[in-house]
């Protein structure tokens, strides 16, 4: 089979499409072929040599995909052959074919686009876990930074799905529209004093819960924002990852700070999060209460060109990659 494979860690031009060995299933797993793979900013991390795979994961960029089941390994009740799967993945999504645990597949009703939904698995997984977390309620308001991304965009749609209001953060005006246009209740230009129009917009109240992937420059702000018994998640540090934290003023708002990975986690809790994903995720994609991200669309021998727009300012909503 085919793969975009990279020999030294840089830039984008060092994606390649090379020949690799076919995989076949273990006990437990499946393989599939693959239709589509998402594009995160982990795969631009681990091709800079920043973000290595877990031990025994496969070394092939790509973490979400879409695909259809090809082999069944040993000890598999489902997903079975020709079924239409996405799938959480450790690694190898950058290819025609990937092995995967069958208890990190999600069944794709009839109906839902197979490519927009190769980007849906790492933001819904990222999403469910980490506001199940922290016990989100209905009528709780929630911060989402990075409103236009694929996580952000999808977070926005899912809490208010469940009932709450979103205020999210963005840094131009198509994706402060795009924000309102996902469901936002406030969008916020982050190049401002973000946190005086948190504070503005809740009558000084504060967020019940803030999901942020920006990391170290935030923390302070974040804890500020929080409400009182407010939890802050983090799940990205995309501009750093050391800080200080003013713990006074996290007592004062009896606030918790809670940080969590995926990529990581043991089988077990992988499987646990997909199967909830099947359940509370997928009907609302398929009903219309979610709608997928903006999806912009490269032929998988294009991965480099795919990479250059995720790291730019231009990049709004998900990026797949076909085969």
């Amino acid at each position: 089979m085919h793969a975009i494979t990279f020999k030294q860690p840089g830039g984008p031009d060092v994606l390649e499409w090379t020949t690799v060995a076919t995989p076949d299933p273990g006990p437990g797993e499946v393989r599939l072929r693959v239709i589509a793979a998402g594009v995160n900013p982990a795969d631009a991390r681990q091709r800079e040599g920043k973000y290595p795979p877990p031990a025994g994961a496969s070394e092939i960029l790509g973490l979400e995909c879409s695909g259809v089941v090809d082999a069944v390994g040993d000890d598999v009740l489902a997903p079975q052959m020709g079924d239409t799967v996405v799938a959480l993945l450790a690694g190898g999504a950058y290819a025609e074919q990937v092995v995967v645990p069958a208890a990190q597949c999600v069944a794709l009703p009839d109906g839902v686009d197979a490519v927009e939904s190769a980007g849906l698995m790492e933001a819904a997984c990222t999403v469910v876990s980490n506001l199940d977390a922290v016990r989100l309620a209905p009528g709780e308001t929630v911060l989402v930074h990075g409103g236009a991304g694929s996580i952000g965009g999808f977070a926005i749609q899912y809490c208010k799905a469940i009932g709450c209001r979103v205020i999210a953060t963005a840094g131009s005006p198509d994706k402060l529209e795009y924000c309102a246009d996902r469901g936002a209740d406030e969008a916020i230009d982050y190049h401002t004093d973000w946190w005086a129009a948190v504070a503005d917009a809740t009558g000084g109240h504060g967020a019940d819960v803030i999901m942020d992937v920006v990391g170290a420059p935030y923390m302070q702000h974040n804890v500020e924002s929080l409400a009182r018994f407010g939890r802050l998640v983090s799940i990205g540090r995309q501009q750093g990852s050391q800080c200080l934290v003013d713990l006074g003023a996290l007592q004062a708002r009896q606030g918790t700070i809670t940080a969590t990975g995926l990529r990581y986690r043991p089988l077990e809790e992988k499987a646990a999060i997909c199967r909830r994903v099947g359940e509370a995720v997928v009907p609302l994609v398929a009903g219309g209460a979610i709608r997928q991200a903006r999806t912009t669309r490269f032929a998988m021998t294009d991965a480099t060109d795919a990479h250059r727009l995720l790291q730019s300012t231009e990049k709004l909503g998900k990026i797949v990659l076909v085969v």
